[in-house]
């Protein structure tokens, strides 16, 4: 069934950006920022001064230097007292905003009234040298000062002044003239910066038993359980069976916990001695450093616990010695396993934890982060609209963020990225938001405000092919989808190795230990929840900050939440893709009708043919699909999946429906009868449009089986199947049913448990939820 097209705001348009400062797009040889148009700068490093005079009547010198071009200035920081300072900074003044023919650095003396100058020194922009990297930077010169009349005065600076790009190693940590707004700790908020999110393991603890309790009622039978306490997630048992001195329980617990380990593991054995009311036996603390760490399901040693507890002595904490209760425990940190911070559908990482157990990379992406335009005010200063746009780009460990452009409703960034690749079948999100933060960090109740969103399936693109399309940018409001601007990126995936990443194709998506010794669906989720905080907490601590508010909406942290419009956009592509059985049905309805004899006719001599020659049945099956993949080749995409407001139902919600999706959890309606049930009706609902989407991704996998979406894997699938028809039409068809046959019944000891080669080809197909909102 064909899909009505979007309307025209809310498609993907292919654009012809100059890359790589004219070099052809896709060149690698230019530069290495081909994937983004060049921008030049005047570059001014001041370095130091020296022999400066005194201007107080202290006899002392506070100075600073002040470049100035035309209207734009920028200024170091000044020292006391001190006439050989060292100020090493570097100013940026864009092309573009070159409104003088003369640059004028002045050295100044700080004054409570009005600052002295100093002296100064002047250049030519005519005189100014170009560098193009990998050329070294250029080195700095001693400059005599001179006064407003050009004599010499005393006292030198030291400085270097050229001409560059944005590839240069100054670039990221420059003042920029088109940021002269901002200043203090601001600045450190709108620079472009690289991080990583910290290493994620699963804890696994098996808690066995303990011995030598001591309850403080020995008149009663101990109803104990073990509570484990790692961070802010908690976790407790059953109360054990055994109601006694020495519990059994044999559970286990499963936390998340990145490294470098901060907290320790804290477990405690508790009595239920009434209701709501616990009584603690005792604790053990254990450093997650001195765990074992396992690559595996090999068995980890045991061990024992002391338990300590501890007593209040004349209002003081003291541990009790006397007896020591132990707990008998297996703990080790899980590194098999792939630790999923991000949705499983838009997931751009599925490596295990433990490093021994990567593969090698199969190619490598880059981004070019090009512009924006359109963009809608998000704030308002000074009376009018304005936005402070940045973008940051997600993929494996590594987040970029780029410079803030301020004030700016078409910002061009053209910053360029880059990522090593394990695994085709991912996806890499790239953000716009708006900095609220450009006055540091005094605005504490600010939140960077979202302008949207962009996914890429790496496997829906060509090897070697440079993408150059802008994005629209749409966010869903209380009030109803909105466009808030349009987003312009180059990306190019390069193929190391065209066997390797093949091979991919026919490997489980997930590390084995997800298949052999798999992990509850509840479970996934909470410890998906805990990782999400983990990374979010971490890289707000950075400097300067990712903020939560970013990272929450990167990793989809409101996926799970119930929503009528998403139910509906699951349900109606279930539909689309029920629609191919429904057109299949009606066509050999007219056929049993005869509405056209001559194919009817047709119809009934090609059963005859399969009738009377079953070995015919599979070939021909197999050719049909041959010609319907060749067929569809025609019609492949050649643009890249986007946020597409039509199937996320973005277009045609109902106002109640959007005032549902945007409600609080739980529900602020004000009847406590009417908020249980919906808060019961949205929790239920939600596991439903889950197993919807997911059965919609499967019937969407499968026709993308021949769609060409994934170049590669429909290009794998069609050979597959003129492999299949040619061995099929040689083979006795008896031959192929008996192998078949004994294939399927085959006995549990030739089974294995890893996922099979053509079920992991399925799952690493496209669905349409890359392109969901």
């Amino acid at each position: 069934m064909q899909r009505p097209l979007p309307p025209e705001e809310y498609r993907l348009k292919e654009t012809s950006p100059h890359l790589g400062g004219g070099g052809v797009a896709g060149d690698k040889l230019t530069s290495t920022y081909d994937l983004v148009e060049q921008m030049h700068y005047l570059y001014v490093r001041v370095v130091k001064a020296r022999d400066l005079p005194a201007k107080d009547l202290t006899g002392s010198c506070d100075p600073f230097v002040e470049v100035k071009l035309g209207n734009y200035k920028g200024t170091t920081r000044y020292f006391e007292k001190k006439t050989n300072p060292e100020w090493n900074q570097v100013f940026a003044f864009s092309k573009d905003r070159l409104q003088s023919s003369m640059i004028e650095v002045m050295v100044k003396d700080k004054d409570l009234v009005k600052d002295d100058i100093i002296g100064r020194v002047i250049f030519d922009l005519n005189e100014v040298p170009k560098r193009v990297p990998p050329d070294s930077p250029l080195a700095p010169q001693w400059y005599r000062l001179e006064d407003r009349k050009g004599d010499k005065v005393k006292g030198e600076l030291m400085l270097a002044v050229w001409m560059g790009t944005q590839a240069d190693e100054a670039f990221p940590e420059a003042w920029h003239a088109d940021a002269a707004a901002v200043h203090g700790e601001g600045l450190a908020n709108i620079r472009s910066k690289v991080y990583l999110s910290p290493k994620l393991w699963y804890v696994r603890v098996n808690v066995i038993e303990a011995q030598d309790l001591q309850p403080s009622d020995k008149g009663r039978y101990p109803e104990v359980f073990v509570k484990g306490i790692l961070g802010n997630q908690a976790l407790r048992t059953r109360i054990s069976p055994s109601r006694n001195t020495n519990p059994m329980w044999n559970e286990d617990f499963m936390f998340v916990v990145a490294e470098p380990f901060e907290e320790h593991l804290i477990l405690s054995v508790e009595d239920r001695v009434g209701p709501n009311k616990d009584e603690v036996l005792g604790k053990c603390v254990i450093p997650l450093q001195n765990v074992e760490r396992r690559l595996d399901y090999k068995p980890v040693n045991t061990r024992w616990y002391n338990l300590e507890k501890h007593i209040v002595v004349e209002g003081e904490k003291k541990k009790d010695t006397k007896f020591a209760s132990r707990i008998h425990l297996r703990i080790c940190l899980d590194g098999g396993y792939h630790v999923l911070d991000e949705s499983t559908h838009y997931s751009s990482d599925l490596r295990p934890t433990a490093k021994q157990l990567w593969k090698p990379s199969i190619g490598v992406l880059e981004l070019g982060i090009l512009n924006a335009q359109g963009l809608l005010p998000m704030k308002t200063k000074d009376g009018r609209g304005t936005t402070d746009a940045y973008c940051v780009a997600k993929y494996g460990q590594k987040w970029v963020r780029t410079r803030t452009i301020i004030d700016n409703f078409m910002p061009k960034w053209n910053e360029q990225y880059t990522w090593e690749v394990f695994d085709p079948c991912t996806v890499i999100t790239i953000g716009v938001f708006d900095n609220c933060h450009l006055q540091g960090d005094k605005a504490s109740g600010a939140k960077d405000a979202r302008i949207g969103k962009v996914r890429i399936r790496l496997s829906t693109l060509e090897a070697d092919r440079v993408y150059t399309h802008s994005y629209p940018l749409l966010v869903l409001h209380p009030s109803g989808v909105k466009k808030m601007g349009e987003l312009q990126l180059a990306v190019r995936f390069t193929c190391s190795s065209l066997v390797n990443m093949m091979h991919i194709y026919s490997q489980p998506l997930l590390p084995k230990m997800h298949y052999l010794h798999p992990l509850s669906v509840t479970q996934l989720d909470s410890l998906r929840h805990q990782a999400t905080q983990i990374v979010s907490m971490r890289l707000s601590r950075a400097e300067p900050p990712l903020r939560k508010e970013v990272v929450d909406y990167m990793l989809d942290m409101d996926s799970h939440i119930w929503s009528m419009r998403r139910s509906k956009a699951n349900f109606f592509r279930i539909m689309s893709v029920l629609s191919g059985l429904i057109a299949v049905g009606r066509w050999f309805d007219q056929i049993c009708h005869w509405k056209n004899s001559l194919t009817t006719i047709l119809i009934h001599i090609l059963f005859l043919i399969l009738v009377l020659y079953p070995e015919l049945i599979l070939p021909t099956i197999f050719l049909y699909l041959f010609l319907i993949g060749i067929w569809y080749f025609r019609w492949r995409s050649r643009q890249p999946p986007y946020m597409d407001a039509r199937l996320s139902h973005a277009e045609t919600v109902h106002p109640d429906e959007l005032d549902e999706e945007f409600d609080t959890f739980p529900t602020s309606r004000p009847s406590d009868i009417v908020r249980m049930r919906y808060d019961r009706l949205r929790s239920v609902a939600g596991r439903i449009q889950t197993v919807v989407g997911d059965l919609a991704t499967q019937g969407e996998r499968l026709q993308n089986l021949l769609s060409w979406r994934d170049p590669r894997a429909t290009a794998l699938f069609v050979t597959f199947c003129l492999i299949a028809a040619i061995v099929l039409y040689v083979t006795p068809f008896s031959v192929v049913a008996l192998l078949t046959g004994f294939y399927l019944l085959r006995h549990p000891r030739f089974r294995h448990k890893l996922p099979s080669a053509p079920l992991n080809f399925f799952r690493r197909l496209p669905a349409r939820t890359d392109s969901l909102l």
